[in-house]
């Protein structure tokens, strides 16, 4: 009988350069898309998928990131006192029970197998797990979590979320090597971490969604240097195909937001806009408006 995947594993060490100043002072994570942080998004799908434990792996300056999680009872009594019960709600969300979330640092960047490998005796030495990159934000209506948790119980080994991606983009990902092409799974014989252009075996890459076998950590443990001189976790899931042993890419049934960059993140905060049902009239017509008057002009 398998296991069930109960354990997830958070990379939140990144400096996110690519919203300075506003990461200055504040971590990456922390950036609202709409109403609620991007991390509160990453738990949201975490939870939905049967994740009981997170592991946080982070760096110095993210204090405002555990810090979130806490009980906030000076908020909570004033929400009572004002009968917000609905806010109360929300707020609740986003606690987190004792001893349920754990954090551990990863003092200097050494790529994201690294950040994975920082969070070794978190695990099991026989679990599967979960790792999530908050960046990549997902609207599915099963959350994409789930929907891998629900495939890896079928199928068990190493599942990796992947999509197609324009070839002019495809340099910048982790790409699949296909070795069966069966629908919503396709079976890998390989894996190229950010091939140079041209050289890509397809079109379907890997995005920020993983579900892996203790083995991961065990060849992270080699400190095997790849793409960028940094410790690939592309390439540990790549030595376990090696020594036959299976991983698949799962096309998942929703919409990903790139929120560790601009444009993505302005995208998905339009698309997260038009979905909010206290928002969707007045941000919509705002926005038929505006495209009226670009049109026009």
């Amino acid at each position: 009988m398998k296991r069930k995947v109960t354990k997830a594993i958070f990379p939140v060490a990144g400096l996110g350069t690519r919203f300075l100043p506003a990461t200055k002072s504040i971590p990456k994570e922390i950036l609202t898309l709409v109403d609620r942080p991007l991390i509160q998004y990453a738990i949201d799908e975490a939870r939905a998928a049967g994740i009981k434990e997170f592991v946080f792996v982070t760096s110095r300056g993210k204090s405002a990131l555990e810090d979130y999680f806490d009980d906030a009872p000076e908020l909570e009594r004033a929400l009572r006192k004002g009968n917000k019960a609905a806010l109360l709600e929300e707020l609740e969300k986003t606690n987190m029970d004792s001893g349920a979330i754990a954090y551990v640092r990863q003092n200097r960047p050494q790529g994201l197998g690294h950040a994975v490998w920082c969070a070794r005796r978190m695990l099991g030495n026989n679990e599967s797990f979960a790792v999530i990159l908050t960046d990549d934000v997902i609207a599915a209506e099963k959350p994409c979590l789930q929907q891998m948790v629900e495939a890896h119980e079928e199928t068990g080994g190493n599942v990796v979320a992947a999509m197609e991606v324009p070839t002019e983009k495809i340099s910048s990902y982790g790409v699949l090597d296909i070795e069966e092409d069966m629908g919503a799974m396709v079976k890998v014989k390989g894996m190229v971490e950010k091939p140079a252009a041209g050289t890509a075996p397809s079109n379907l890459a890997v995005i920020g969604r993983y579900i892996l076998t203790p083995e991961i950590m065990k060849n992270l443990n080699k400190m095997k240097q790849g793409a960028g001189g940094e410790i690939q976790l592309t390439d540990a899931i790549a030595d376990e195909i090696a020594k036959g042993n299976p991983v698949y890419g799962f096309r998942f049934k929703g919409q990903r937001y790139d929120c560790g960059s601009k444009a993505g993140f302005l995208q998905a905060t339009v698309a997260f806009g038009l979905r909010h049902p206290d928002l969707r009239d007045e941000f919509g017509g705002y926005l038929d408006a505006l495209a009226t008057q670009r049109h026009g002009n």
